[in-house]
């Protein structure tokens, strides 16, 4: 347990960014979840909104450095790649 008034402080402040930042990967994995989900069902404009709405959030959890930025890339890499792969 921490027991000076700065540690007892750091503890505080690191529990409020946990919890910040574990909101965040939440808000990212439902954003991806919601582009595959438009995958499968298989409407390719549909897809492609979710995945442009999506992208936004990607790029706002990347740049607050909760998840590397290389990640965000790849994820949204991937939709698109997957989305692009769909027949019209």
């Amino acid at each position: 347990m921490a027991n000076s008034a700065q540690a007892r402080k750091r503890a505080r402040q690191s529990e409020i960014t946990r919890k910040r930042n574990a909101t965040m990967k939440s808000t990212l994995r439902t954003a991806v979840k919601s582009v595959k989900k438009a995958i499968i069902a298989g409407d390719k404009a549909a897809a492609a909104k979710t995945l442009q709405i999506s992208q936004g959030i990607i790029d706002r959890v990347a740049d607050k450095k909760i998840v590397h930025k290389n990640l965000a890339s790849r994820t949204k890499s991937r939709l698109a790649q997957a989305i692009k792969a769909m027949s019209a």
